[in-house]
């Protein structure tokens, strides 16, 4: 009886186990059976090339070279004074303690030293204007109270008490309002920020005479 020419062999030398529904690989375009239909199991050399990609494309790190320092970067960090490579912790001069750092030049301290006594005497103004300015609002304060007294109005023997009066008619406001009722009606003069008068009025007396010399 003839033997039917179905199916092919396994390519893999130590199988050639005939299959009747064969592999085929994509990469080698080879012929397999199913124990050897991957490209692992047959050796495919696209395999074998990928592998040697990988390890050639592996990262090289570059450690650093200062001392007791076990960090690594992926890219070499050298100084151009002591070409050694360093972490970027440690890729400044004054940070690795080069030995090739230069010591600051004396010319440069001492005009280090001039730049700062400059700024310190700037300073130092600019803290006597302010209380010098503070000084001077104190007594133009004091002059000005001075000068209120020195126009107050009424008889000195009858007992005065500390009014709020109109700077415009000199008439005293009522002693029973609240500050917030002043703020907030419209006819008083303190209404939307007005200004008033604040002066030593006796019960009787219900306004201010000669009202413009506040204003003087």
């Amino acid at each position: 009886m003839a033997e039917l020419d179905i199916g092919q062999h396994c390519q893999v030398e130590h199988c050639r186990q005939r299959d009747f529904l064969p592999f085929v690989c994509d990469s080698c375009s080879g012929i397999f059976c199913l124990e050897h239909r991957s490209k692992e199991s047959h050796g495919c050399p696209e395999v074998t090339i990928i592998n040697e990609r990988l390890k050639t494309d592996k990262h090289k790190s570059y450690p650093c070279s200062f001392k007791n320092c076990v960090e690594k970067e992926l890219v070499a960090v050298i100084c151009p004074y002591c070409e050694k490579n360093f972490c970027l912790r440690h890729r400044h001069q004054s940070d690795h303690e080069c030995e090739k750092l230069e010591i600051q030049k004396p010319r440069m301290a001492n005009t280090q030293k001039l730049v700062k006594d400059i700024i310190d005497s700037k300073t130092g103004e600019t803290a006597s204007k302010r209380r010098k300015g503070a000084k001077n609002s104190e007594t133009a304060a004091k002059v000005a109270l001075m000068k209120l007294k020195m126009h107050a109005d009424g008889d000195k023997s009858l007992p005065q008490k500390l009014r709020l009066c109109h700077i415009t008619s000199g008439e005293a406001l009522p002693l029973d309002h609240a500050l917030e009722t002043w703020i907030t009606k419209e006819d008083c003069p303190l209404y939307n920020g007005g200004n008033i008068i604040l002066e030593y009025l006796s019960d009787e007396e219900q306004s201010l005479k000669n009202v413009d010399s506040y204003l003087e």
